[in-house]
């Protein structure tokens, strides 16, 4: 018979289990919370609550938070709903029970602030012995109730005398624990009350100070939109330390979103997480939301207020959902909108706008067509005919070449201006993307990618008599580059003052570098590296026939000097194109140097 349904077998006792409240505060202070500092906040959080709960059943209560310093204590009073016995037994004896679960309150919830219940726990980071004196707003009849705690777990609660607090309301008193005494010094209590609070929607004060300061500065009426703008200016170096380029209007009322996002003055690293300051019902939530925008949208700070988004448990963050996700599309939404208006009816400031940040406009016009229709003509690209939009340079030139690299555009970018040829550098971020997406949006424009033949196609061939007439120099030069898996060409282009073009494209790169892999490989890898061998064409070393140095260096008899000779223009092409040298190259360069001096010197001895 199963051991499940025997007679025998007795259901086991049930226990209840026993937390270790040290090790809790331990927990919540080195896991939970970035800092102590949340403790203020869970304090006022609370007693904003509080006040919330009573005004959504008594809307003509008062509506105030008080805080009192002196002597590593803390005092903070609310004219909230209060508490009676019962509930203190039930709501601040059991840890992660929630005073927002009372009856009466639920169809309020949405206007706390608190979800977790956590409360009062988190002091203790901060204080040895919380003291909490609560008079309820719902049962006037009801007696005041003292509840005092101590950091060892235990507590005690009694009920007072009527006047020992004649009004509806909580005071929670912290007395600080060994070495936490700075937590509640006046100064500090006041600037954390600040930070947290500034947006809360009632009176808070410390030892008299106004904390609350509102409307906030997005909410506020303004003489003019450049008043406006200096105002937010402001606010935005006090807030963040810089002052912006341009602030933008983040009103979202289906997401319950008012704000505003402060435009980065300089450029930053697109892969550089960006930070916000979000408030959940005034009270600051994080200063470090990461997840708040879209990562295209780099380049702003943003600070607002919401009623809408989950905090996570420690709430330091925010809870990745729905509701997030479409946040976070909204904003973006706006920020592009914001970009469309500048290009629409404010060049100036978006030229500044992109001089700095143009790179996270590219992101998101690499993947939005409408955004890329309307920054084309202002986005700045590297061409053949200076920094342009594509939107002039594709004018210019009937095809748009390109190049992959910045390697291959410094290359070929001489030669190719001056035989006509438009090239764009796609080789910074986002850029060859952008370049091939430039039919979507500007039809009938051809864009192709540029490589070493339509390059060399477009040199003027030297006269045959002529070649022909340099057959043996140009073999001696071609021997020489052969182990380099160079070729040797002549041509004649301009300018003029280049002697010697180096050119080649990713195939050739690619065929060299397995090349060279399978020159240093043993015969099992020789052996696989050489059946993946291509039919890519070669690098190439276009000799300048215009070039004087070209046509004296022709002349030149003895294979020894043509290949030191074709070995320097080798390099010195190489160095032009600001091309990586390989350890073989770089071999090259010396010997040629050493080469050159040798049949200086030896020319010298011989005159």
């Amino acid at each position: 018979m199963d051991s499940q349904t025997s007679p025998s077998s007795q259901a086991s006792p049930s226990h209840t289990f026993q937390v270790d409240l040290r090790g809790l505060v331990d927990l919540l202070s080195h896991h939970l919370y970035s800092s102590p500092k949340v403790y203020l906040r869970e304090l006022l959080q609370n007693a904003v609550d509080a006040v919330t709960a009573r005004r959504a059943e008594q809307p003509g209560a008062p509506a105030k938070v008080r805080l009192y310093t002196a002597g590593g204590t803390l005092r903070v009073e609310d004219s909230g709903v209060g508490l009676t016995e019962t509930d203190v037994h039930e709501l601040l004896a059991t840890i992660g029970r929630s005073s927002k679960r009372a009856d009466g309150i639920q169809e309020a919830r949405s206007e706390f602030l608190g979800q977790f219940g956590i409360g009062l726990l988190a002091c203790f980071v901060v204080a040895e012995r919380i003291r909490v004196v609560s008079r309820s707003a719902r049962t006037p009849d009801a007696a005041p109730v003292e509840w005092t705690a101590s950091e060892d777990g235990s507590y005690t609660v009694r009920t007072l005398a009527p006047e020992a607090r004649p009004e509806p309301g909580t005071t929670v008193h912290l007395t600080a624990r060994a070495g936490a005494g700075e937590w509640l010094a006046p100064e500090r209590v006041l600037a954390l009350a600040r930070d947290f609070g500034a947006l809360l929607p009632y009176d808070v004060r410390v030892d008299g100070e106004a904390v609350t300061d509102l409307p906030a500065p997005w909410d506020r009426s303004y003489p003019s939109p450049a008043g406006r703008r200096v105002a937010l200016a402001r606010h935005c170096h006090d807030l963040f330390g810089f002052t912006p380029l341009d602030s933008i209007e983040l009103n979202v009322p289906l997401a319950g979103v008012r704000g505003v996002a402060y435009v980065l003055p300089s450029a930053v690293s697109p892969a550089q997480r960006a930070t916000h300051r979000v408030h959940l019902k005034g009270m600051l939530l994080t200063e470090r939301a990461e997840q708040l925008l879209p990562d295209w949208a780099f380049f702003v700070r943003c600070v607002l207020d919401t009623d809408s988004l989950r905090p996570t448990a420690s709430r330091e963050a925010l809870y990745e959902d729905e509701t997030l996700a479409a946040v976070r599309e909204a904003l973006g939404e706006r920020i592009r909108s914001w970009l469309t208006g500048l290009a629409a009816g404010d060049p100036e400031r978006l030229a500044a706008f992109l001089s700095v940040h143009h790179l996270g406009v590219k992101s998101l016009a690499r993947h939005d067509a409408e955004m890329l229709r309307t920054m084309l003509p202002w986005l700045p690209f590297e061409t053949t005919d200076g920094h342009l939009s594509l939107e002039e340079f594709a004018r210019r030139h009937p095809v748009v070449h390109f190049t992959r690299t910045v390697e291959e555009f410094r290359q070929v970018a001489p030669i190719a201006s001056a035989q006509g040829i438009g090239v764009v550098n796609g080789g910074y971020t986002y850029d060859s993307d952008l370049v091939q997406a430039l039919p979507s949006v500007r039809p009938g424009t051809v864009v192709a990618e540029l490589d070493a033949d339509t390059v060399t196609a477009h040199l003027d061939a030297v006269d045959p008599a002529e070649e022909l007439a340099l057959a043996d120099f140009l073999a001696a030069a071609r021997v020489t580059l052969d182990p380099l898996g160079c070729d040797v060409v002549l041509r004649a282009f301009h300018p003029l003052t280049v002697p010697a073009l180096h050119l080649d494209d990713r195939a050739a790169r690619h065929e060299q570098a397995r090349a060279d892999a399978e020159a240093q490989a043993d015969d099992l890898w020789a052996g696989i590296l050489g059946s993946l061998r291509g039919t890519a064409p070669r690098a190439r070393l276009v000799l300048n026939h215009l070039n004087p140095l070209i046509r004296r260096i022709s002349s030149l008899r003895g294979p020894e000097l043509i290949g030191t000779a074709t070995e320097s223009l080798y390099g010195q092409a190489l160095l032009m194109a600001q091309r990586p040298l390989r350890p073989a190259d770089s071999a090259l360069l010396n010997r040629a140097f050493i080469g050159l001096l040798e049949w200086a010197t030896n020319g010298e001895e011989g005159h």
